[in-house]
């Protein structure tokens, strides 16, 4: 039997597991609830598992029959905190979350991954170590894994593995189609903060004053144009002033403004670069004005880079697996965030999309991730666990060659 017909035969079981964590959504780094029903899911298979003491994260390992490689397979597990209006039959019942990133599809297109491996275990040359991940919704949830030894290196009794992939879907792409991109597949995440102060008063003699909104607002149009003139748009940088706070009333001018935003960038050279480069403009123009401005970054996820060897890899085995129009190779990386860059950036490995729009809608009009109507073809499911399947079971016969 095919690998996609072995994942076929466990479609009940995987649309069953993924609506029940959809069911009770969980936040952040302990998801107890979701880690209860994996094990629960997976306790008849001959798997190996860990915990670490920062997470509820787990990490299950089977053994073939031969030493041979280890390949590694990520699913992601928490919950956003939004409220879910979709109208399903198995929509959250916790009020203001849901799983609104498909990490309860990648749970369970992971878990039926893990039985269709065990069910092959007799024929595998090596290890493949599931990891499920809490904590990826900006909790660095893999970092906590990683510093846990879940996942071996430096001071554990394992070494890393020698590969690493993940599957995440995308709503509002084609359906089935598998997409990738070697190199940068998604953006730094950084998080910014200006405080801009100056002296209240009245707002009918702002003479009086030292007015500190005009100066923030000058800030924004200066961190624009610092972007679009300093920055090469060949090694792209995204930064949105989101937020901007002050004052309490029409005929106050405030003490101070404050500006909250975000920071995209695909290289760590220009990440780093962006670090040192706005709290200088920000103080340089309050300053001018006689204010001051304070700066706080707060350091999200690193960039997630796929490496070459394992995009062409993936691409191989979608092609053999699914079809030969099942994967598309991305023009463009995304500008969101992912944290499995963390795992990324000390084993070679990859980050796929799995299109979940349904079969024959215009998935450009489907909602996308982190809506609160967002929606998954459970159909496409078995696809994803096929395609898991068989990037470890490859992997384990030939590594990247």
């Amino acid at each position: 039997m095919t690998l996609v017909a072995e994942a076929a035969a466990l479609t009940d079981r995987i649309v069953a597991l993924r609506r029940a964590i959809h069911a009770e959504p969980e936040i952040g780094l302990h998801t107890p609830k979701t880690r209860d029903k994996i094990r629960a899911a997976l306790a008849h298979l001959p798997l190996e598992w860990a915990e670490g003491p920062s997470t509820t994260g787990l990490v299950a390992t089977l053994r073939g029959a031969q030493e041979g490689r280890c390949v590694l397979l990520r699913g992601d597990m928490d919950a956003l905190p939004m409220p879910e209006e979709t109208g399903l039959d198995f929509a959250s019942t916790i009020p203001g979350v849901m799983h609104a990133c498909g990490h309860d599809t990648h749970v369970a297109m992971l878990a039926g991954a893990a039985q269709i491996l065990a069910d092959r275990v007799d024929a595998l040359a090596g290890e493949v170590r599931f990891m499920f991940q809490p904590g990826e919704e900006g909790y660095h949830g893999a970092r906590f894994m990683l510093e846990d030894g879940l996942l071996g290196g430096a001071g554990c009794d394992r070494s890393l593995p020698d590969a690493a992939f993940a599957l995440h879907v995308m709503p509002n792409a084609p359906h089935g189609i598998v997409g990738g991109r070697a190199g940068p597949l998604m953006a730094a995440a950084d998080q910014l903060k200006i405080t801009v102060t100056g002296r209240g008063g009245h707002a009918s003699m702002p003479h009086d004053t030292m007015d500190p909104v005009p100066i923030a607002c000058e800030i924004v149009g200066a961190i624009q144009t610092m972007v679009a003139r300093r920055f090469s748009v060949f090694d792209p940088v995204v930064v949105t002033i989101s937020k901007i706070e002050a004052g309490t009333a029409h005929n106050v001018i405030p003490d101070s403004a404050r500006l909250t935003g975000t920071m995209r960038t695909l290289s760590a050279a220009n990440r780093a670069r962006l670090k040192e480069e706005l709290p200088l403009l920000a103080a340089g123009i309050a300053g001018a004005h006689g204010l001051v401005a304070e700066v706080e970054i707060v350091e999200g996820f690193p960039v997630t880079v796929c490496d070459s060897r394992a995009v062409d890899f993936g691409e191989a085995a979608a092609r053999d697996l699914l079809g030969e129009e099942a994967f598309l190779r991305l023009a463009d990386p995304i500008m969101g965030a992912e944290d499995f860059a963390y795992v990324l950036e000390q084993v070679p490995g990859a980050m796929f999309f799995l299109g979940v729009s349904h079969a024959g809608a215009d998935w450009r009009q489907c909602c996308g991730i982190h809506s609160t109507r967002m929606m998954v073809d459970e159909s496409v499911m078995p696809r994803g666990s096929a395609f898991l399947a068989g990037l470890a079971e490859r992997f384990l016969k030939q590594g990247f060659a």
